[in-house]
């Protein structure tokens, strides 16, 4: 076996393993960064890119008067609202580091050059803190691998670890695999865990929330690795049964448009936020959809008005008013298509009706797909025309509409009669993230059940969420740049 010696490991290469890496390194430590993926990129690079924060330049600007305190209620009422009595077990602790120290977090994004449009509005907040960032969140990886560059950290992909190196009670380094090779490295001060979630394991998910075991995480390398390190240390999971999904999302295309090739320069991303400030949204829908309708969801009023689920043998599947989500496990591939006649497609097409949220544009509808994701969009004058445009079995497809028609009536749902008939697709279902954390202390130190701590071990982001609830938009991000800031100066010896 390979033996190596760093100052500090960290263990994924997404936002927050990025920013540790990169903190630790201008705290003076020597770090080197594994990602078992091809690419640095981690769930920040797959999300929708908001970040939520309070006190902002952006907040300011805007004549925005807000504080962390404010903020820390604030996501107490949106735990309460959609979580109910979880929300009782809060880390209290770790939300108050998170609102204190969010704001120095956007500072410094926005100091190696990531742009952000907003602050926008989401209720129960009671001010605008919602922060999105332009073009799209590949702009975080793009500007946090190239601070590491430059600040010297040692990032290697393709480096998967199998296991935590262990001298007397303490971590002390990894056992990765490089090249076919097995490499130990040894930690001088310590690893920091920065592996995600466990949304695309159907063991974990199984273990805490068995109705989703069997749905696809949106991160396929999300397995849960850091999560089983700490267990087998001592450490718990906490909220484990918290899961964002099933949700519908389109599949992205097989090839990125040039828009979403190009590098986020800053020049470029401030060009689009002055746009967005100060030209009108429907002048900028063809350019700003372009970069946003990769991630978009289907709305269930789609359903509610009229459409169905069928899968790419072109048979419905589900009802598709009762958790049609759930429903995506045993189908071809676990996708499906949205088909619908003329009369919901002409709602479709304004508002109040529309198909997707969209950041930037707030809405995207019907004429949206079909300008900037062709390959999502099918329109025929037949039923028959249409099974051909999806490339699903003709026969098949027009007896599953006329099954319907013939049930819709006693269902009190609207037949599909009117053409020409439309197809979105193919979508399919996704567990976004889990919320379930290994338990750590507010330098991020990784805990046993007992409250002691786990020596030479620190876990940031979803992997170190430590009991933290974080419901709505933005906060994931928020919590995965701040910890990794924050458990970095700690590990390498600097202030918190």
């Amino acid at each position: 076996m390979i033996r190596e010696e760093t100052d500090i490991v960290v263990v994924g290469g997404g936002g927050s393993g990025l920013t540790a890496a990169i903190f630790a390194r201008k705290a003076g430590a020597k770090v080197v960064l594994l990602e078992k993926h091809e690419e640095l990129r981690g769930s920040t690079g797959l999300s929708i890119g908001s970040i939520t924060a309070s006190g902002t330049w952006h907040q300011k600007r805007a004549g925005i008067k807000d504080s962390a305190d404010d903020h820390f209620e604030d996501m107490g009422a949106m735990a309460r609202k959609f979580l109910g009595d979880l929300e009782a077990g809060d880390n209290l602790e770790l939300r108050r580091i998170l609102v204190g120290n969010v704001t120095e977090s956007v500072d410094w994004l926005m100091s190696l050059g990531v742009t952000f449009h907003g602050p926008m509005p989401e209720p129960p907040h009671r001010q605008p803190r919602m922060h999105n960032i332009l073009p799209n969140s590949r702009a975080y990886i793009w500007f946090l691998a190239r601070e590491a560059r430059r600040v010297g950290v040692d990032a290697r992909v393709r480096a998967t670890v199998s296991r935590l190196v262990i001298e007397d009670g303490r971590v002390v380094g990894v056992v990765t695999q490089i090249a076919g090779r097995a490499v130990e490295i040894r930690a001088r001060k310590a690893v920091i865990l920065a592996t995600g979630d466990y949304s695309s394991s159907g063991e974990w998910k199984g273990r805490f929330n068995p109705a989703v075991a069997d749905v696809d995480g949106v991160n396929t390398t999300n397995v849960g690795d850091g999560h089983r390190f700490g267990e087998e240390l001592g450490a718990t999971v906490k909220f484990g049964q918290v899961v964002y999904g099933p949700n519908l999302r389109f599949m992205p295309p097989a090839r990125p448009s040039i828009l979403l090739r190009l590098p986020p320069w800053p020049a470029f991303t401030r060009m689009m936020r002055m746009a967005l400030e100060r030209l009108p949204s429907w002048l900028l829908r063809p350019f700003i959809l372009s970069f946003v309708t990769t991630y978009l969801s289907p709305e269930p009023s789609m359903f509610q008005e009229g459409s169905i689920l069928v899968n790419k043998r072109g048979e419905r599947f589900t009802d598709e008013l009762d958790k049609p989500t759930y429903a995506f496990g045993p189908q071809p591939d676990k996708q499906g298509f949205i088909v619908f006649d003329d009369v919901v497609a002409q709602k479709f097409r304004r508002w109040p009706y529309f198909i997707s949220t969209a950041p930037g544009v707030a809405y995207a509808y019907l004429d949206d797909y079909r300008r900037t994701r062709p390959d999502l969009y099918h329109k025929a004058a037949s039923v028959a025309d249409l099974a051909r445009s999806m490339g699903v079995p003709v026969e098949v497809m027009e007896k599953t509409v006329k099954d319907y028609n013939a049930a819709a009536p006693a269902k009190g749902r609207p037949p599909l009669t009117r053409g020409p008939f439309y197809a979105l697709g193919p979508v399919k279902s996704w567990i976004i993230l889990t919320d379930g954390g290994l338990t750590v202390n507010r330098h991020h130190q990784v805990t046993r059940a007992d409250g002691s701590v786990v020596a030479g071990l620190y876990a940031v982001g979803s992997v170190g969420q430590g009991g933290l609830l974080l419901e709505g938009h933005g906060h994931h991000l928020a919590w995965a740049f701040t910890s990794g800031r924050l458990a970095a100066r700690h590990a390498a010896g600097g202030n918190v």
